[in-house]
C-alpha cells in the first residue's frame, strides 16, 4: 500500500461556517459531521475542522486545480468580495500570479488561514517557463 495523506486537523472558531466557506469557494461536496469534526473532503485527503476558543495560528493550504476550476473558484472569490493576492506575503493585492506558466492566487479563510489555488505545481515550469517560479531563482 502506498503512503497517502489521509487528513489534517484544522482549528477554527466555527467549524460549520468554515466548512461552508471552503465547500462553497472551492466547489466541493457539502461537509459531513463526525463527532466534533466538520469534515471537508478534498480528493483523498480531508480537512477535519475542529472548533477552538483559543487564538488560531494561521496555516497555509494550497490546492492544485484545473484551469476551469481556477476560473470558477476565482469567480466565487471575486463575487464574495474577498481580498486576494498574487503572493503569500500579501504584497500584490488584487492580482494573480502566472508562476510556472500557470495561474495562482492567495486568499484568507474566515479564521485567517492562507489558502492558495494553483494550476501548476511549484517548479513544474522549470527555468524555461516564461514566468519562472520565484522559488527557482537564486540571487
Amino acid at each position: 500500500m502506498a503512503v497517502t495523506l489521509n487528513h489534517l486537523i484544522v482549528h477554527c472558531h466555527d467549524n460549520g461556517a468554515t466548512a461552508a466557506f471552503l465547500t462553497h469557494i472551492l466547489g466541493l461536496e457539502a461537509h459531513r459531521s463526525l463527532a466534533h469534526f466538520a469534515i471537508v473532503q478534498v480528493g483523498e485527503t480531508s480537512l477535519d475542522l475542529i472548533e477552538t476558543t483559543e487564538p488560531i495560528t494561521s496555516r497555509h493550504f494550497a490546492f492544485l486545480v484545473s484551469e476551469q476550476e481556477f476560473d470558477a473558484i476565482f469567480a466565487r472569490i471575486c463575487d464574495a468580495g474577498l481580498p486576494y493576492w498574487a503572493d503569500p506575503f500579501r504584497k500584490e493585492a488584487g492580482r494573480i500570479n502566472h508562476w510556472d506558466d500557470g495561474r495562482g492566487v492567495y486568499f484568507d479563510d474566515p479564521d485567517g488561514h492562507l489558502l492558495e489555488i494553483i494550476t501548476r505545481p511549484y517548479g513544474s515550469g522549470g527555468l524555461q517557463a516564461e514566468h519562472v517560479n520565484p522559488l527557482l531563482i537564486r540571487d
